[in-house]
């Protein structure tokens, strides 16, 4: 590769920094640290969208695989992730709502015991995925140095096209309907294009406004996941207290799942009122783009 390609090569740096960001959090993710568990998830979700943009073979064994062993790491690290997250809003409310009884902590306990148990099975699965092939296979994808700029802002554009109207439709299918499943599924599509954009920016080094837009929609999207999860556990736990005639357990749950159902139903309020598909818009249009909501 001449000296003047290597000067212009802006693909290749920034797949070598998806790299990094993976593996720099990785030891203390072993060791079941929670930020760290969130740092290597979303590295690795933004490595697996970058690595078919800027790769140069991204359709080859190799980059295949890396994408497989990626989806393994960053799923393996999902449900410890979760269980942090639920426990923190349950958490705060009990500590917005003062005087904590014996069966809310009874609750907390079992939450807290719940995420323990969840972070050691992922520490063992964490060390059960082939880490070392894939850093092996990453680094002979990147011996072959990444795709030339025109063709990175082709697989982009096209990246764009495919995943707004994917959310386009699906925000159009769903309208004001509160359905937590297709949410979510929209949730994702979102953080796809989300670095997607990230990507697009890095390339011609100016800031857009397309990463913000979408990940202020992806909050909010997640907000209304993980506060109907946290309903959800609590719901088993008030039906599994019932069966036991443990009814102040059973009436402090059921308490605590009405409370969390209501925040996932504003939270779908408030995405209703911020008009998602529109966001979506102002984010492919600041990625170059003019899909129209027709």
């Amino acid at each position: 590769m001449s000296a003047a390609t290597l000067a212009t090569d802006t693909a290749t740096p920034l797949l070598s920094e998806r790299v990094r960001g993976v593996f720099q959090h990785l030891p203390k993710a072993l060791v079941g640290d929670e930020e760290a568990i969130h740092q290597m998830r979303v590295a690795g979700r933004r490595l697996r969208v970058a690595l078919p943009l800027l790769a140069r073979k991204p359709e080859g064994k190799g980059a295949r695989r890396c994408q497989r062993r990626l989806r393994e790491l960053t799923r393996t690290a999902g449900t410890s992730r979760d269980l942090d997250v639920i426990l923190g809003l349950f958490e705060q409310r009990l500590v917005e709502g003062g005087k904590r009884s014996r069966e809310s902590a009874l609750l907390l306990r079992r939450l807290r015991d719940a995420r323990r148990r969840s972070r050691q099975r992922m520490v063992e699965a964490l060390l059960d995925i082939k880490i070392a092939g894939l850093r092996r296979e990453l680094r002979a994808v990147m011996a072959r140095r990444g795709e030339g700029l025109f063709g990175v802002l082709l697989r982009l554009r096209r990246q764009r096209e495919l995943l707004g109207a994917e959310l386009l439709a699906g925000f159009t299918a769903l309208g004001a309907g509160y359905d937590v499943e297709e949410l979510h599924e929209r949730r994702k599509a979102v953080r796809r294009l989300r670095y997607a954009a990230e990507v697009w920016d890095k390339l011609r080094d100016q800031k857009s406004e397309a990463p913000g837009l979408l990940k202020k929609l992806q909050e909010q999207l997640g907000n209304i996941h993980d506060t109907h999860v946290l309903s959800e556990w609590l719901g088993q736990q008030a039906a599994a207290a019932a069966a036991r005639s443990q009814r102040a357990l059973a009436r402090d749950a059921r308490q605590h799942q009405a409370f969390f159902t209501d925040a996932s139903r504003a939270a779908h309020r408030a995405l209703l009122e911020r008009r998602p598909a529109e966001v979506v818009q102002r984010a492919m249009h600041a990625m170059g783009g003019t899909r129209s909501a027709a």
